[in-house]
């Protein structure tokens, strides 16, 4: 399904508070944060041309961030920098004086660090990068999980110390229960999502994903003419949409949302004109986007800079993923996840549609940007879709 962006806020400037958070200054302060990070290492940015010449489009260049930080998700660099901040905020405020990014791991920061607990809810990705951060600076995490997280993910998580709790339900049930509990024992919540009264700590975690957009841009010969990203709630979605807004101007991509049609929040949103939750339905192998109610910042930022919104099927999701395992025309091989080559998914639904591509003005001159947002986060389930294990992918790359 594809639905055009209708919304009055369509082509509106941004937000102060968006324009602010997704600043190209905002953008080197955090890739100076990364700088003091010992396993930061900008991430591939591969060119397809192979699959390019076959689908029928100028050029293909997709951000591979199956090698964040070692953590396989560009979600690497959104929870742990929120956690950063938060600490070194709190420090400034104990001391009375302004603290950086390299008095981090000073003894006196590292003992008030001790004494705070954040907690997320997660479909695995973000409450790897909080609970990452909370043992970079000493921390303690603590990290809701619902139903339908699997034991692998689980297990990748609490190997940083975390403290694991499931909550019985959906990714939203997950989120309230984060929210109610962490209220509770007054511990501080990193959360991916926003919702009313509760939005500078998503920014933060949106503001952590511009490092890798600095990269992308670095790496491009040329403007993109189009933009496939996938969204849950939306927070990745919303940041490249607004950062490549304010970095490109008027010459901005088009860009189109990517959702699975099991969990099109943001898609039924844009049709209703308003945020919506939507009911839950079958899951969808696409677990890092299973989510059923937009944040509210991404939502702003999206009905401003979003051009049409796309869903795609499972069935859609495992092709792209073996188109990307089992690459044609030179290309590399790339480990994508079932969220990760939702982008890709999107593009190829879209290009099959005389009407859609029409809508999106897509031809054989138009040059895309994807983002591979995740690696092989469960393994046995990668390889059982794609049927090879992913060090069979990387050893043939």
């Amino acid at each position: 399904m594809l639905v055009l962006n209708s919304h009055a806020d369509h082509d509106l400037p941004l937000h102060d508070a968006d324009a602010e958070t997704l600043s190209l200054a905002a953008a080197e302060e955090v890739e100076r944060f990364l700088a003091y990070r010992s396993n930061h290492a900008p991430t591939p940015l591969q060119s397809l041309d192979g699959l390019a010449r076959e689908i029928g489009v100028g050029s293909i260049h997709i951000k591979d961030e199956g090698f964040r930080l070692g953590l396989g998700s560009f979600k690497a660099l959104g929870g742990s920098y929120a956690v950063i901040r938060l600490v070194l905020e709190k420090a400034a405020e104990v001391f009375g004086r302004p603290v950086d990014i390299n008095e981090l791991h000073a003894p006196e920061v590292r003992a008030i660090a001790r004494t705070m607990t954040v907690g997320c809810a997660t479909d695995g990705n973000h409450g790897k990068s909080v609970a990452a951060g909370a043992q970079l600076v000493g921390a303690k995490a603590a990290i809701f999980v619902h139903s339908g997280v699997s034991d692998e993910r689980v297990a990748a998580i609490a190997q940083y110390g975390a403290e694991m709790i499931r909550i019985e339900g959906t990714y939203d049930d997950s989120v309230a229960a984060a929210e109610r509990i962490c209220s509770e024992k007054g511990w501080i919540v990193v959360s991916d999502t926003s919702w009313p009264g509760y939005e500078r700590i998503p920014a933060l975690v949106m503001q952590g994903y511009t490092a890798m957009l600095r990269e992308a841009i670095a790496g491009l010969a040329h403007v993109p003419t189009h933009v496939f990203i996938q969204a849950g709630v939306g927070g990745l979605a919303a940041a490249v949409a607004g950062y490549f807004d304010i970095y490109y101007g008027k010459d901005r991509p088009r860009f189109i949302v990517v959702e699975p049609d099991r969990a099109a929040c943001i898609l039924e949103s844009a049709r209703a004109g308003r945020p919506l939750k939507i009911d839950h339905h079958e899951p969808t192998i696409m677990a890092m986007l299973e989510c059923y109610e937009p944040s509210l910042v991404a939502w702003r930022i999206l009905t401003r800079k979003a051009d049409a919104f796309v869903t795609v099927g499972e069935d859609d999701a495992a092709e792209a993923m073996r188109r990307l395992a089992r690459p044609a025309g030179g290309d590399p091989a790339i480990v994508a996840g079932e969220s990760g080559a939702a982008g890709l998914a999107g593009l190829i639904s879209v290009l099959g549609s005389a009407s859609h591509k029409s809508s999106l003005g897509l031809d054989s001159t138009s040059r895309i940007f994807l983002i591979n947002t995740e690696g092989a986060t469960d393994q046995a389930r990668y390889e059982a879709l794609v049927g090879l294990a992913p060090a069979q992918v990387l050893e043939a790359a």
